[in-house]
């Protein structure tokens, strides 16, 4: 690791002279020799560094989001050549070449921040060693020695020895137990940061490169910080617990202000923007107008979450304009009404027994029918052969049936036959629909 720190010197009097001059400030505060003026002094250079390494934390949000937009193509790469991983590879490398995407762009955080890292390193190493370094003098290195984090010195090790603790006033239990509880805080912060890129973040139905790369530095990431946090000093562990934090944070406000398209986190940003648009009739403030311009523009290349953002909105009366705003109107609420209420009820799937049953059941029924129709046009034509002669003496026969009733004492509840029947065969000159049976007397 001094190695490594050697080959960082270069940067080592820069950082050297930002811990000097936060040292002074928080010095006039809690005191120079004190371990929150230096410990202090650390986390605001963090604070500083990761500032200056804002636009390369937004290059690596867009990087992120044209992998996310070249996702569909590395999935139809996929599929054409599953069966050939190597022509896969290449295809793959040719598609970032030609959009100009880097798949490692979300290390170049890391990446940039080690130089910084390794001096700090080497800073602390050289206090350790009693020996100055850059701008810190012998004053400052005496200060600095004495200084104490939660009973560690600022310069201890997990793997110092008893006697080498002793010699910064400090006992081997105290440094052990501040160092192992801060190398867990930060495997798990490394952890936890990843996680949420993962799960929130990214769109789990495609599987690609970026997506291995991902899971990849997700489990690799904090067992590296594990392994080798017992050979930092607490000042560096320090340091990279509070880089950590800060990465945790920035990642936590960019899933929740500016998700990834397709991401669980962009569906949850868009049902919060959808409730309050419907509560405040509008859209409020710039950046939630261009994500919504954004969205309309898209036309019909929209994922899922966004589909059923702007369902949302016709359902509520909304319509999203291209300028980002939204318009209420009565026309667009009629229209999303009736369209659910005429929507076609989708009929229930049947199992296979139920289907041959209800194909039976037709069967029979129209056989019924084919049954009944040369009945039914038998009984037609006799009653058009039948002669006229033959309906008056029916009607005869029911007049004396009927008299003979009344004269039983039994009472006609309804009209005669003969009347209703010869009303009918003056109307229409012959008998309609189905016919009693024939009394015997009728018969010739």
């Amino acid at each position: 690791m001094d190695t490594i720190a050697s080959l960082f010197s270069f940067i080592t009097t820069p950082v050297s002279w930002v811990i000097v001059q936060f040292h002074k400030v928080y010095g006039a505060i809690f005191g120079p020799d004190t371990g929150w003026a230096w410990g202090l002094s650390i986390v605001s250079l963090v604070v500083l560094i990761r500032i200056c390494l804002i636009p390369l934390f937004v290059k690596q949000i867009k990087s992120t989001r044209n992998m996310q937009a070249l996702q569909p193509k590395m999935k139809a790469i996929q599929e054409r050549y599953k069966s050939d991983k190597q022509r896969q590879s290449e295809e793959m490398m040719k598609l970032y070449k030609e959009t100009g995407t880097n798949p490692l762009s979300s290390c170049l955080p890391i990446l940039a921040q080690s130089p910084f890292f390794f001096a700090l390193y080497h800073v602390l190493s050289n206090i350790a060693e009693g020996d100055t370094v850059g701008v810190i003098n012998q004053s400052l290195l005496d200060s600095a020695r004495q200084a104490h984090i939660f009973g560690a010195p600022l310069a201890s090790k997990f793997t110092d020895s008893a006697a080498e603790v002793a010699a910064l006033d400090a006992s081997i239990t105290s440094v052990r137990i501040v160092t192992a509880i801060m190398i867990v805080m930060m495997s798990a912060s490394q952890f936890f940061t990843q996680r949420q890129l993962m799960m929130k973040n990214v769109d789990l139905s495609v599987k690609t490169p970026y997506m291995q790369q991902q899971k990849m530095l997700m489990y690799i990431f904090p067992v590296i910080f594990a392994v080798m946090g017992i050979n930092f000093p607490v000042g560096v562990l320090v340091y990279w617990l509070t880089t950590n934090v800060w990465t945790m944070g920035q990642q936590m406000y960019v899933i929740n202000q500016n998700p990834t398209p397709g991401s669980k986190a962009q569906d949850s940003y868009l049902q919060r923007l959808l409730k309050n648009v419907t509560t405040h009739g509008e859209v409020r403030g710039r950046r939630r107008k261009n994500i919504v311009k954004v969205i309309v523009a898209k036309g019909s290349d929209r994922n899922e979450n966004e589909r059923r953002f702007f369902a949302g909105l016709t359902k509520a009366g909304f319509a999203a304009q291209a300028d980002g705003t939204v318009i209420k109107s009565d026309t667009i609420v009629a229209e999303a009404e009736g369209g659910v209420a005429g929507k076609r009820q989708q009929p229930k799937r049947q199992t296979k027994a139920q289907r041959q049953a209800a194909a039976a059941q037709q069967a029979a029924a129209k056989d019924a029918e084919e049954v009944s129709e040369p009945a039914a046009e038998q009984a037609t034509t006799s009653l058009e052969k039948k002669p006229q002669g033959s309906a008056k003496a029916d009607a005869e026969v029911e007049t004396k049936d009927e008299a003979k009733d009344e004269a039983q004492g039994d009472k006609p509840t309804r009209p005669s036959r003969a009347n209703s029947g010869g009303s009918r065969q003056g109307k229409s000159g012959q008998r309609k629909g189905q016919q009693r049976p024939k009394h015997p007397s009728s018969k010739k």
